[in-house]
């Protein structure tokens, strides 16, 4: 294809390229003699057949060593390129670089334009910019650059197209405009190309982030965002893939005015949900295994490119799960139940404790109401404590911690304490266990009664005086009620806390932790007493009785 542009025609390549070297006098190869060596001013003198010998740089003719190429009267082909001071401006570099710039044109002087090089750029003039690439020479019309005016491209490493070589000048023209139109027109063919309804097409991996991946498709970057990697989900792309890898890809999106293309790899696969939809149903229990853990669950790969979710509380029956590693291990092959399927948002939740025997179920078959066990302390609360029984936890609430009702649980035990209690009682329905540990030691009334009868009279403390009567305190820290009917003679709004008084034993019910005392029937017992001693004394007369009475 013939390069056509107006505004390159018009120009004249020959002075642009003239006045980029900045030359006075036309430039021409000869073959000259070195005459002198004269290190000291690190220079050559070269015989090119005119009155004053060429001054020739001896860095022209080293060798990477340092060494010099050529000696006193060495032939030495120069460029001379005008002159300075009357003697002939000499270059051998510059012959070298003519001979690879015509090495260029002649191994790419059939196919010119549809090379692209990659050059420094050297220098700028009114006429454009020279290039320079492996020793060669390029120039970049001003009209053919594509920069902006303010640019600073001196020094920077550029991209451009050939659009003329010239063997007789040993030039060769490029343009980063053609470049950039062409470019443009291939990316819209591949573009248009990729758009095609299911088209698959080979890309390779450029770069990997955090966020995805960029493949070159046809030259053309585009993202294949980590959702659109697997139907697992969002996954890290630098897991599954490396720079330089090869994927089948399908473009999903374009946007035009970004010019940004989206890819999708999952789209060139089957959609496994489909399978799952077909082959599961709720209930059913698989094979899956452990492919991540996360403190609020774990990730279960189904090995179709499909993942489950095990949430925390699906995993055991232990409601004091800290961390779900402390159970499994990524790696581990695990049956699960599943428990829902999500057809529009592709997620499935699955079950591992549902698979295990029920803690509650296994306890009732070993354990029964009465039995004493041993248990460890899980937690503590203001009303009690949870302790663990065979795999479960049974509340011990504080009134059944001790016959002591000022002593609780949060004040005399800690987690982790083993302790010896009584199974009080299983509510099977609400799966609920209640645990009682004063049973397991004699009750203080128990200890009362065993002393102490009915109709005995005791010392007590007034405790607590209340609308229906009046408590009190006896000895061995149990308590005691006088009912008001009971209380006669004494006035409950004349007794003071801390009041000693008398009373006799109306009632003991250790079952119900229940005392009765009585202060109208001491009176009864005293008069009991004294008839008592009368029968029972024949050798006193009633008389005499009285008699002591009076005294």
């Amino acid at each position: 294809m013939a390069f056509d542009n107006e505004s390159f025609e018009e120009e004249n390549f020959a002075e642009m390229l003239e006045a980029s070297f900045k030359e006075q006098e036309s430039t021409r190869i000869t073959e000259g003699e070195v005459v002198e060596i004269q290190e000291s001013d690190n220079r050559a003198l070269v015989g090119v057949g005119e009155k004053l010998e060429g001054i020739l740089s001896l860095d022209e003719i080293r060798d990477a060593q340092g060494n010099l190429l050529f000696n006193v009267g060495d032939k030495i082909t120069v460029m001379v390129m005008g002159h300075y001071n009357e003697r002939p401006k000499i270059s051998y570099k510059k012959v070298l670089e003519q001979e690879k710039t015509l090495a260029f044109i002649n191994a790419h002087k059939d196919d010119f334009e549809s090379v692209v090089i990659e050059a420094l750029v050297t220098k700028k003039n009114k006429g454009g910019y020279l290039l320079e690439a492996d020793d060669v020479h390029f120039f970049l019309p001003r009209s053919l650059a594509a920069f902006k005016e303010t640019d600073q491209v001196v020094g920077k490493t550029i991209k451009a197209q050939v659009v003329k070589v010239d063997p007789a000048e040993a030039s060769i023209v490029v343009s980063r405009r053609k470049l950039f139109n062409d470019e443009r027109k291939r990316k819209k063919e591949v573009i248009d190309a990729l758009m095609e309804e299911d088209k698959v097409i080979q890309g390779t991996v450029k770069k990997i982030t955090s966020y995805g991946m960029f493949v070159d498709v046809g030259g053309i970057d585009g993202l294949v965002h980590y959702n659109e990697i697997s139907y697992k989900g969002p996954v890290n792309p630098s897991k599954l893939y490396k720079e330089g890898d090869v994927v089948n890809v399908k473009a999903i999106a374009y946007d035009k005015d970004k010019r940004h293309l989206s890819l999708s790899i999952k789209a060139v696969q089957s959609d496994p949900w489909q399978e799952v939809e077909e082959a599961l149903e709720e209930g059913d229990t698989i094979t899956v295994t452990v492919s991540n853990i996360e403190p609020y669950g774990i990730f279960v790969d189904l090995g179709n490119d499909i993942e489950g979710f095990l949430h925390i509380s699906e995993i055991t029956w232990d409601k004091n799960i800290k961390h779900p590693k402390d159970y499994l291990t990524v790696g581990q092959e695990i049956d699960v139940e599943v428990i829902e399927i999500n057809s529009k948002t592709h997620k499935l939740r699955v079950s591992y404790k549902r698979l295990q025997p029920k803690p509650f179920e296994e306890f009732t078959k070993k354990f029964k109401e009465g039995d004493v066990v041993s248990g460890t302390v899980t937690s503590l609360t203001d009303f009690g404590a949870f302790v663990k029984v065979g795999g479960v936890e049974g509340l011990l609430h504080n009134q059944d911690l001790s016959w002591d009702k000022n002593v609780k649980c949060k004040e005399t035990l800690k987690v982790g304490d083993e302790i010896e209690v009584k199974i009080a009682k299983i509510n099977a329905e609400d799966e609920k266990i209640s645990l009682n540990r004063k049973s397991l030691e004699e009750s203080p009334i128990d200890q009362f009664a065993a002393k102490h009868k009915m109709n005995e009279v005791v010392k007590a403390t007034v405790r607590d005086v209340k609308d229906f009567g009046v408590f009190v305190s006896l000895e061995g820290g149990v308590d005691a009620l006088i009912r008001n009917e009971d209380l006669y003679p004494l006035i409950a709004e004349e007794l003071e806390i801390g009041q000693t008084i008398e009373a006799a034993i109306l009632v003991i019910d250790a079952k119900r932790d229940r005392i009765r005392l009585s202060v109208k029937k001491l009176e009864r017992l005293n008069d009991q007493k004294m008839l008592d001693e009368i029968n029972d004394n024949d050798a006193h007369s009633l008389g005499d009785l009285i008699k002591d009475q009076l005294k």
